[in-house]
């Protein structure tokens, strides 16, 4: 399967999984110290930051997390909304049991990111121009 893929002006890689399934093979390939971010509401893309934790500034954090916005459910449901809350991790914090369904992880540490409206309506903009 392939990935949403967007390179982040510093030039490192972001991928996004299009469903559950591809959610689970995301995952999978997730390095331990690689970031991974996703909606703090169901529905929402993975999200991995192709780089380690300590290469990756606040400027590569929040356009991954604008990424993830945008397709998520939370965006896509109810865009009058005023921000979409944004969880993102380390790879090595995220965990799977055998009764959690296809495409539902566990984390044990999120840390909080808010996506503005307009970040995602001008990221939105941007991917129609083809400047993603």
């Amino acid at each position: 399967m392939t990935f949403r893929k967007l390179v982040l002006k510093s030039g490192k890689t972001a991928l996004a999984g299009k469903s559950a399934e591809n959610n689970e093979e995301l995952i999978r390939q997730v390095g331990r110290e690689e970031i991974v971010l996703h909606t703090e509401k169901p529905g929402s893309p993975f999200v991995n930051i192709k780089a380690g934790r300590k290469e990756i500034s606040k400027k590569d954090l929040r356009e991954a997390a604008v990424f993830c916005s945008a397709y998520s459910q939370a965006w896509k449901k109810d865009k009058v909304k005023r921000e979409v809350v944004v969880h993102w991790f380390n790879g090595e914090e995220i965990f799977k049991t055998k009764l959690m369904k296809t495409g539902t992880f566990g984390v044990k540490k999120a840390r909080k990111i808010n996506v503005k409206k307009s970040e995602i309506i001008n990221f939105e903009e941007s991917i129609k121009d083809g400047a993603d």
